[in-house]
């Protein structure tokens, strides 16, 4: 276990559990906060011992989103455009879309504002019973910053996520269900239970093969059809000379469960 003083973060079985610690604040994200996710993020991409990154709170929350007290302080101070949330926010959602391995959002009750968007940029979403939704920026006259604005139309479709963002709802677990904005949901003793079953499935899995895959599904919508058929070849092509493929080729021909090692 390694820990920062806003973070905890363990590997067990190439599962990396990162979680948000701030439990009195509901794991809002100041700015050393931010910092020290980015910091996790890259050292956990980097390691070859973690295959899967799963994301949670501490608490009864999962995040509350940017943290108000920081905001309030920057105001009173003058220093509101330039204190450096937003480019730092930024930077972290950036880091986490790009994360070259497959995440999990572990939603443990409410998520507002940048920590809603925080699920949002992680590749599964799994909601406890009691997790809620909410954008939170138009109750502050304020527009999306942190991704909503791109991620929720890819999501939900842009009439939900005018719903959402405009009229500022909150939705339940049942509503982020119906519509797409997380994908199951378990009731909330059994979600870390539930997160490690899928991320052991992951983490079991061609992990170099999914790297490939999230690249081609990030990149896709900036191609034409035949572009980015040019680049499924591509990925094929590595995929096909990867450690892993020859493996799975060599277990089908010798009708056995082939052992994955993410290379």
């Amino acid at each position: 276990m390694t820990s920062h003083s806003t973070l905890l973060s363990r590997v067990e079985n190439g599962i990396a559990w990162v979680t948000l610690n701030r439990p009195e604040q509901r794991n809002a994200l100041d700015i050393p906060t931010l910092k020290a996710l980015i910091n996790l993020l890259d050292e956990h991409d980097a390691n070859p011992d973690v295959r899967v990154l799963v994301l949670t709170g501490s608490g009864k929350g999962f995040c509350a989103g940017a943290d108000v007290a920081e905001w309030a302080d920057a105001e009173s101070r003058g220093i509101l455009e330039t204190y450096g949330w937003t480019e730092t926010a930024h930077t972290l959602m950036n880091r986490l879309h790009g994360f070259s391995k497959p995440s999990i959002a572990a939603i443990n009750g409410i998520a507002v504002g940048a920590g809603m968007d925080l699920t949002l940029t992680c590749d599964f979403r799994l909601a406890a019973q009691s997790a809620r939704f909410k954008a939170g920026y138009t109750s502050l006259a304020y527009s999306p910053d942190a991704g909503a604005s791109w991620h929720l139309p890819r999501l939900i479709g842009a009439e939900q996520a005018k719903r959402l963002l405009f009229l500022d709802e909150i939705w339940s677990a049942d509503r982020a269900l119906a519509t797409g904005l997380v994908s199951e949901i378990c009731a909330d003793e059994q979600l870390l239970d539930s997160a490690a079953e899928l991320a052991t499935r992951l983490a079991n899995g061609p992990t170099f093969a999914f790297k490939q895959t999230k690249v081609l599904i990030r990149d896709g919508a900036q191609r034409s059809l035949a572009e980015q058929l040019e680049a499924e070849q591509a990925a094929g092509l590595l995929c096909g000379r990867s450690h892993d493929g020859a493996e799975a080729l060599k277990a089908a021909v010798e009708k056995r469960t082939p052992h994955f090692i993410g290379r």
